[in-house]
């Protein structure tokens, strides 16, 4: 347990992790989640969604579900991202899955260097998911959440290969976008979209 987090537990502070998936993808909305852990109820093998297998992470998905505290999933849509930012989109998604907790914690454990705004005391921390059990939760949550919206746009646009590579710029994405131009989940803002837009025109 570091630091930071070692100090809530001595305070008898109720605190929540908080991560974000999906900033880096072409399309679809980001997604973060809050979760507050119950101590009473371990879970073994969290760890940085990034770091686990598909496999792993849906069982533990369903572990948090089952055993945490609280939680709550929310989002920024795709309209947002493109209108304020990626950056503000992704601190605007934390923001409400904070806000969608049932009980408010006295404080946030937010993964990255930046806060969103919170009317509670926050802490961020770098490469947190890999560091704050509940952070490693929160970041398992939204991304099993985004990853099985992409599944869901696999079928709704057929063609881009969503289900394979979950909307990140891969070359199959990027010819796959140059051959049927973007769809309506693509983020205006992003470069390769926002060039194959400019040269239609």
């Amino acid at each position: 347990m570091i630091e930071q987090e070692q100090q809530l537990v001595e305070q008898g502070l109720r605190y929540c992790g908080v991560d974000e998936a999906g900033a880096g993808p072409l399309c679809g909305d980001v997604v973060a989640a809050a979760v507050v852990l119950d101590p009473a109820r371990p879970i073994e093998g969290l760890n940085d969604s990034k770091k686990l297998t598909e496999k792993r992470r849906e069982a533990l998905y369903d572990e948090i579900l089952a055993k945490a505290a609280d939680f709550a999933i929310a989002r920024s849509t795709v309209e947002e991202i493109d209108d304020i930012n990626i950056l503000n989109a992704r601190m605007l998604a934390m923001t409400r899955a904070v806000e969608g907790l049932g009980d408010k914690p006295e404080h946030a454990l937010i993964d990255g260097n930046k806060l969103p705004e919170l009317d509670m005391d926050a802490t961020a921390i770098i490469k947190g998911d890999s560091q704050v059990m509940a952070i490693a939760a929160a970041s398992i949550l939204a991304k099993v959440t985004r990853d099985r919206e992409m599944l869901e746009m696999e079928e709704q646009y057929p063609g881009y290969g969503f289900a394979k590579h979950k909307g990140y710029g891969t070359k199959a994405h990027l010819e796959a976008l140059q051959a049927l131009g973007p769809c309506a989940i693509h983020r205006r803002s992003y470069a390769p979209v926002k060039k194959l837009l400019l040269e239609s025109e």
